[in-house]
């Protein structure tokens, strides 16, 4: 069944048929497709554009037609050209001349639309649930690690000492921001476009307001060109599922490096790794490696959408029906990347120990040396030359900053005391800093705190 034949005199082109045809991904949301319709005709009917008896005919046959689907009763097949036409066609099949009322007051154009907006609802939601629960294990492991000292990195050398749970916050503030981004959208997105016809709205006197409510939306939209073409909700979708990957893909990284035989910050749990076909050895990272690999499969969806919009003039054009399998692909792949992240997260276990050692090592106490000049009146320019001649000598005599005799530390410089010892000790370097933000042990019970208070509302 085509809703669109009577013009025509020829059958189309198979190959036509088959390229137009987008049964094959927008059957995705059947379940849409019938909730917006049974919608439509309630609307229809309380406008007394339809009887009562054909609404809860047609209501009556919709829902069959979603029970049967399914139960796997129903199975959709290729021989329609899109999910519109199908459930229409097993409607009339089942209903009769009722069936033929559903498309009253309604075009293709602004179907569609519902049905996107409507499914891209939904998974926005789901989205920001997997994100809460990735939010919850990060928690977990920030209250269990404020003592856990970890070197801290820039430009991949290590710079200072701060925590475990201070490392596992910064991506903490990533993931919220994306909770963040999805609640925009929803807010945005969540206007009704049905009733907005082909491109210009229709004679019937429909009440968008009811049809907007019965689906749960804040409104109608109020412009029908816009509401045909607008596809701004999904690039926006799209660019919000980029940088959550992206946010992703740096943990991942992370989690590669912690890795390796060189770092053993971390063991990944045998069930979230593979081995190698020839070396035995081998304990591979590879679900990391997958998130940070699909991570260019999900911007590329985005990339193809802009791309797809950049030229269309209003109204609708056929060019849109492409955005469905970007979307739905990058869904999936975002989905399933955050679920398969937080079980690793969830089994991954801390070599804390292994984590002190190397914070200890490679200067990362450093800037408190210096900082305990400039405690003793040496101007701060100063001190960092000074530390940096400490460092030299260390690097020569192949020592740590703790390692060096007190007598070592006055040849450099006279203002060294025996305090030195204590205050560039690991503990002191991360208790020492307490401001907001900082990973010092209050600065982080506060924050800790605040998350706490944000996973509850």
């Amino acid at each position: 069944m085509k809703l669109w034949g009577g013009r025509f005199t020829k059958e189309t082109n198979q190959l036509v048929h088959n390229f137009n045809a987008s049964l094959s991904f927008d059957q995705k949301f059947y379940e849409e497709d019938i909730t917006g319709s049974i919608a439509h005709v309630t609307m229809l009917a309380e406008q007394k554009i339809i009887s009562d008896e054909d609404k809860d005919t047609i209501i009556g046959g919709l829902k069959s037609i979603l029970e049967d689907i399914k139960s796997g009763k129903l199975i959709i097949n290729e021989e329609h050209e899109d999910i519109h036409s199908f459930v229409e066609a097993h409607l009339i099949e089942r209903v009769g001349d009722a069936g033929k009322k559903l498309h009253t007051g309604r075009s293709r154009n602004d179907q569609v639309a519902l049905d996107m907006k409507l499914y891209t609802r939904k998974e926005v939601l789901e989205m920001d649930k997997l994100l809460k629960n990735l939010l919850n294990s990060l928690l977990k492991i920030m209250k269990e690690n404020l003592d856990t000292i970890i070197p801290g990195f820039t430009h991949l050398q290590k710079a200072q000492p701060i925590t475990l749970a201070h490392h596992m916050g910064a991506y903490f503030e990533m993931f919220k921001r994306d909770r963040s981004r999805l609640k925009d959208i929803y807010e945005r997105m969540n206007y009704c476009p049905l009733g907005s016809g082909a491109l210009a709205g229709t004679t019937y006197p429909l009440n968008r307001e009811r049809t907007a409510e019965l689906l749960g939306f804040y409104g109608p939209t109020l412009n029908s060109m816009d509401s045909v073409s607008d596809r701004d909700y999904l690039i926006e979708f799209s660019c919000a599922m980029s940088i959550i990957m992206m946010h992703l893909s740096r943990f991942c990284e992370e989690i590669i490096i912690w890795n390796t035989n060189e770092y053993r910050y971390i063991e990944i749990d045998d069930s979230y790794s593979t081995g190698s076909s020839i070396m035995p050895q081998k304990k591979n990272p590879d679900i990391a490696e997958l998130v940070r690999g699909k991570t260019g499969r999900v911007y590329g969806s985005l990339t193809s959408l802009l791309t797809t919009m950049k030229g269309l003039s209003l109204a609708y054009n056929k060019d849109m029906q492409e955005d469905k399998e970007f979307v739905f692909d990058a869904i999936d792949t975002t989905k399933g990347c955050i679920l398969l992240f937080n079980g690793m997260l969830d089994t991954m276990t801390f070599n804390k120990d292994r984590m002190r050692a190397s914070a200890e090592g490679g200067f990362t106490n450093a800037t408190d040396a210096a900082d305990y000049l400039v405690k003793h009146g040496v101007p701060f320019r100063d001190a960092h030359g000074i530390i940096g001649q400490l460092v030299l000598y260390c690097i020569d005599k192949n020592i740590s900053l703790g390692e060096m005799t007190l007598d070592e530390y006055k040849a450099i410089s006279p203002v060294f005391e025996e305090d030195i010892y204590d205050a560039i000790s690991m503990e002191t370097c991360v208790d020492k800093r307490n401001t907001i933000g900082a990973p010092g042990p209050q600065a982080m019970r506060d924050v800790i705190k605040l998350y706490d208070e944000y996973l509850a509302g």
